[in-house]
């Protein structure tokens, strides 16, 4: 797939997340949970500030999931994707640029919202480092196993739940590494590294096996 294809279809996608709500949603979600925490656990700020950081991992975890329905089953519906394949545009590549945008549609916006979370829960300035440098390596992977689990559940009845089913498992070495480099810093960070590239890689032949076996 040539380098012109590619941000074009990166484009498309972006625009159907911006105009679709799934940008909006995700970060209203994220947010809602920083809000509704500290009224769940007290007050207390010591222990806001130490359980912060995974609370923020588990909420952008639960965002990622929120769009999977809508990043290949409308296309596969709609016949987009066997076009595609018909003019030869290679599936993992279109996977590939589907995992790029929604990456760019949700990690960034996502990455701002951590800093009003990090306020709400008492953060402070060397955890909110950690936190947003761990957003940038882990939400790759978490866009990864978002694609490659809309793929396998595409078409599928009750595929929400099924998504769900299928990516919350895969997505807890994301949430302890995450997690943990909050505290423990750069060994954490290093694995959540390899479990991103890790995800990255398979996620692209994976979602393109699905859906080639949803055309037939």
């Amino acid at each position: 797939m040539s380098g012109v294809g590619a941000r074009a279809l990166v484009a498309r996608e972006l625009r159907r997340a911006w105009t679709g709500g799934g940008l909006v949603t995700p970060v209203v979600f994220f947010l809602l949970v920083a809000v509704l925490f500290p009224f769940a656990v007290g007050p207390d700020a010591r222990l806001l500030a130490r359980v912060g950081g995974g609370v923020i991992w588990a909420a952008a975890l639960l965002a990622a999931l929120l769009p999977v329905e809508r990043l290949v089953g409308p296309d596969l519906e709609a016949g987009v994707l066997d076009q595609l394949a018909v003019r030869g545009v290679p599936l993992p590549g279109v996977m590939l640029a589907k995992i790029a945008a929604h990456w760019l549609g949700f990690a960034p916006a996502l990455m701002l919202a951590a800093v009003i979370a990090a306020g709400l829960l008492g953060l402070s300035v060397e955890t909110l480092v950690r936190v947003e440098a761990g957003l940038v390596i882990g939400t790759a992977g978490l866009a990864a196993l978002a694609v490659a689990t809309g793929a396998l559940t595409a078409g599928l009845r009750g595929a929400g739940a099924l998504a769900g089913l299928l990516m919350l498992p895969l997505a807890v070495p994301l949430l302890i590494f995450g997690a943990g480099a909050v505290t423990d810093g750069t060994g954490a960070l290093k694995l959540l590294a390899a479990v991103s590239l890790l995800y990255l890689a398979g996620a692209p032949p994976v979602a393109a096996a699905a859906v080639r076996a949803g055309m037939d």
